[in-house]
């Protein structure tokens, strides 16, 4: 079975329905299977120590989840036009798997969502993509054959998908739509790749 981790951090839970949406994604391809994990919050004024398990949503993430994915969906609300600090947190915390080269050859995307339209989706996604270069992962965008990205009029980028909230915390049919097409183009790849080697 090849695996695709959707590996997100939610304060307010857009960006896990984004996760949702990708994991369907993935589901739609005969043999994949998708694994949603989080991360927990940080603390900016001392050393914050979660449960090991979340009271709601998804497991938290471990090193062995990355070790063992076939690829990577990752995803962080916009947080000054960067990724969130919980999700940098557990980035930083992959050292190990840098050294032993786990995620290198491995397709990865990124996803976001924002309370703006110029929140600094872009960026965000970018700032997820520079790690997972650093891993040697293949990063997967969004090509404009998919229609929702020339439809849409909230989020949607060719960097990955994103949500733009204004008030409103619905994800739109496109936005659903792209993520679902990024989870499915993550899982054709990841099983081309698997099967190739």
């Amino acid at each position: 079975m090849t695996k695709i981790l959707v590996l997100y951090f939610s304060r307010h839970g857009t960006t896990a329905e984004m996760a949702s949406h990708i994991a369907r994604g993935v589901e739609l391809v005969d043999g994949v299977e998708a694994v949603l994990r989080t991360v927990p919050d940080v603390s900016s004024v001392c050393e914050k120590v979660a449960a090991s398990i979340p009271d709601h949503g998804a497991p938290y993430a471990t090193l062995e989840d990355l070790k063992n994915c076939d690829g990577l969906a990752l995803g962080s609300p916009t947080h000054f036009g960067n990724m969130a600090a919980p999700l940098k947190y557990f980035i930083d915390s992959t050292t190990e798997i840098w050294f032993s080269g786990a995620l290198s050859g491995k397709p990865a995307g990124v996803f976001t969502s924002t309370g703006s339209m110029h929140g600094g989706q872009e960026s965000t996604l970018l700032s997820m993509m520079l790690p997972l270069m650093h891993h040697g992962m293949l990063i997967l965008g969004l090509p404009y054959t998919e229609t929702a990205l020339r439809e849409t009029t909230s989020g949607g980028t060719p960097y990955g998908p994103s949500h733009v909230s204004l008030n409103n915390a619905v994800l739109s049919d496109q936005e659903k739509k792209l993520c679902r097409a990024l989870g499915t183009r993550l899982a054709k790849t990841a099983q081309c790749i698997k099967q190739g080697s």
